[in-house]
């Protein structure tokens, strides 16, 4: 757990803390992130329960080193005949979708730090030298590569022939997908004191959506990158920096005519896409993690691991899950009628949408499960900090052979030790 909160206090904040005051408050602010007030209260063991869906690991495969250890946002790219994956050191690979078998793989000597993204005929990565790299989905060649202002965490997005990459110092940037070639670039100002954030924009329509620093989203026209608006979605409170830090610093979800977002102690609200109007505000939860949708319901997985059922129209609570309580788990992504979310000690949990109760559990890997599931044609496919790329299944089942039940109940051990 120490190594964890050095790691954090090294590489979560972008601009550093001006002064021994805010290193203080930074350093007393950091477990608060991640959920906690102090290191005394753990992670919720995990108990036996009597699972009504069955999750199967259909297959799995090595990515090279995955994360390296390293703060990156390393998530896999799904198509509909092919996966693509990346790790740290700079391997890509590209497996069969539905039997795992390797495509092709490539060695491209860069430091790796967010996608890859797909599109088309090409896949989009963003490295820690700020560099954006497209290359070929057939064979792996390089396309193009060229240069922002600083390191990229949040994944790049495309839209039709436009690219978007935010780099960490807040600039944002579209190119052109074919060549690279640079269409437009937004400045923002950002806080002395800001997150490093995996959250990334959006694209709505014609829009460009990004939250940052001061509880602010701005919407952006895809075009020539001016604003469109900018709304205050939360404000600034609090004695201390890390009190009055917020971070609208989730992805954005767009159902509609309306924006939801959420971020660090900036709450969850609903606003207009038309005008930046904030038409409701959750005040009692935020998340730095993510949130998804479905039908009128919001799930959101909050600081402490616990995760919500909201209602789109209102931002009501109408469920909460703690079984899972600071178990460090991703953004929620649904499946059928479930949510999925991932932990830290590689477990997937499947939790009823209905009334949040747990379902199913299967574990992919001993190392955590840092970016959020990615699920296509009711399939989960997942990426773990440790390399291992994995497609479950998800079906009902009126219960669980000895070897499935062995699965299940794997390793009550705890491999937090081995990735802090």
């Amino acid at each position: 757990m120490r190594r964890l909160l050095v790691l954090v206090l090294c590489g979560s904040f972008l601009t550093g803390c001006s002064g021994l005051g805010a290193l203080k408050d930074a350093v007393s602010g950091i477990s608060e992130y991640f959920g906690s007030s102090d290191n005394a209260d753990p992670p919720a063991e995990l108990k036996e329960f009597e699972p009504t869906v069955k999750m199967a690991v259909l297959w799995d495969a090595d990515i090279g080193k995955g994360y390296a250890k390293q703060y990156v946002n390393l998530v896999p790219a799904v198509t509909e005949e092919k996966i693509f994956a990346a790790d740290r050191k700079g391997e890509v690979q590209a497996r069969s979708r539905l039997s795992g078998d390797k495509l092709w793989s490539v060695d491209t000597e860069l430091a790796i730090s967010s996608g890859p993204v797909a599109s088309e005929n090409k896949i989009i990565l963003g490295t820690s030298d700020a560099e954006v790299v497209a290359l070929n989905a057939d064979d792996g060649s390089i396309l193009w590569k060229t240069n922002v202002s600083s390191e990229i965490l949040a994944l790049p997005r495309i839209k039709g022939d436009t690219v978007v990459v935010r780099s960490s110092d807040g600039r944002i940037t579209a190119f052109d997908a074919d060549t690279g070639a640079t269409r437009w670039y937004y400045d923002r100002s950002i806080p002395p004191l800001a997150i490093r954030s995996r959250g990334s924009p959006t694209i709505a329509g014609d829009v460009v959506l990004d939250g940052y620093g001061s509880g602010k989203l701005v919407a952006l026209n895809l075009t020539d990158g001016k604003p469109e608006w900018e709304a205050t979605v939360a404000l600034p409170h609090g004695r201390s920096e890390i009190e009055r830090l917020v971070d609208m610093d989730s992805d954005p979800i767009v159902r509609g005519d309306t924006v939801y977002v959420t971020g660090y102690q900036g709450g969850v609200a609903a606003v207009s896409l038309r005008d930046g109007d904030v038409l409701w505000r959750q005040t009692e939860l935020f998340s730095y993690m993510g949130m998804a949708a479905a039908r009128r319901s919001l799930f959101v997985t909050d600081a402490n691991s616990d995760v919500w059922q909201l209602d789109m129209r209102s931002g009501a609570d109408l469920w909460k899950q703690d079984e899972l309580h600071l178990r460090r788990l991703t953004a929620p992504a649904l499946v059928k009628d479930y949510v999925v979310v991932g932990d830290f000690e590689g477990y997937l949990h499947l939790l009823s949408q209905e009334d949040g109760s747990l379902v199913g559990r299967v574990r992919v890997d001993k190392s955590p499960i840092a970016a959020t599931p990615i699920v296509f044609d009711d399939v989960i496919y997942v990426y773990t900090s440790g390399g291992t790329l994995a497609a479950v299944s998800v079906e009902e089942s009126s219960g669980y052979s000895p070897d499935d039940r062995l699965r299940l109940d794997e390793s009550s051990e705890s491999s937090s030790d081995d990735d802090m």
